[in-house]
């Protein structure tokens, strides 16, 4: 959605986008069905946490509109690593099932690093097994992190052609911000990394074109930090309290950053929609990949 004032950003449509990628990979899906290939996706959930119970029934949802397969595997609060493991490697050895996706957080008891390990590096459709960040970095087709691969996707909507643009991500974690520095320099981008210890971070973001940003703190970055027309990425989602209740809001301040910037992601609606999108993408190159099938949607977007 255009704003109606020439002054502001515009909006970075992330549902009309998702819907692109939905669209593409409804498409293969069914190039799949006609070769009697049948992409599946299991999701397992330990105890009852509520947003990972909606997280959950989002990601099955969009699966079943695509035509995946989707398996829901739910384990009690108090199951041990232990539990966790051997569904995984029975997850492993099925041929039917091509995606593996862990809901975290997980309860404290179990080591997140050790499950996460323990999928098979092509099921892994989260793209967090250190084979495919390892893979990531050495430019080899593996499966991407979906946030990141969904913000490149918004990127190249809004911009084109990335090459020579000066990138800064805020934030450097191994989810989204060390794979969102990676994905940019293959996409030929400037590339700068700005964290807690970074010396004056505002001056080194307002030299970029884009920004994105992943730190988890509400509304810290505003048009201060911003040079004029940037494009803005928020991956953040914070629940803040305001004296009419609660609301959902970025790591951006929204209304401040678009009178700076060109273009923007709002949140609600932004990079939410096309990390779902870039699940079942990456279920879907996984169930290529493992049956050595390529179609023309397949390459990372």
């Amino acid at each position: 959605m255009t704003s109606t004032n020439p002054a502001l950003a515009r909006d970075i449509d992330g549902k009309a986008i998702s819907a692109k990628v939905l669209d593409e990979v409804r498409e293969e899906v069914q190039v799949l069905a006609r070769q009697q290939i049948y992409p599946a996706l299991a999701v397992l959930l330990v105890g009852e946490d509520p947003a990972s119970e909606v997280y959950v029934r989002n990601k099955l949802l969009r699966a079943k509109e695509v035509g995946i397969r989707s398996l829901e595997y739910r384990l009690p609060e108090i199951a041990s690593q232990n539990d966790v493991l051997q569904l995984i490697a029975q997850l492993n050895a099925d041929v039917t099932v091509n995606g593996i996706l862990v809901q975290l957080p997980l309860p404290a008891h179990i080591d997140e690093a050790a499950v996460i390990h323990a999928i098979d590096p092509i099921k892994d459709v989260d793209g967090f097994h250190r084979e495919n960040v390892g893979g990531l970095v050495q430019g080899i087709e593996v499966l991407t992190p979906c946030t990141p691969s969904g913000c490149m996707r918004l990127l190249q909507e809004t911009c084109g052609d990335l090459s020579g643009l000066h990138a800064v991500v805020i934030g450097r974690s191994n989810i989204v911000g060390k794979p969102m520095a990676t994905l940019l320099l293959q996409a030929d981008c400037s590339v700068s990394v700005v964290h807690s210890r970074s010396v004056d971070a505002p001056t080194l973001c307002r030299m970029a074109d884009i920004v994105v940003v992943a730190v988890g703190r509400p509304q810290m970055i505003d048009a201060s930090w911003l040079k004029p027309g940037a494009v803005v990425i928020d991956v953040g989602i914070n629940r803040i309290t305001t004296a009419s209740g609660t609301r959902l809001v970025g790591d951006v301040d929204y209304a401040s950053a678009r009178t700076v910037a060109s273009a923007i992601t709002p949140v609600p609606g932004g990079v939410g929609p096309m990390t779902i999108a870039y699940l079942l993408k990456n279920t879907l190159v996984a169930s290529q990949l493992q049956r050595g099938v390529r179609t023309r949607h397949s390459m990372p977007l």
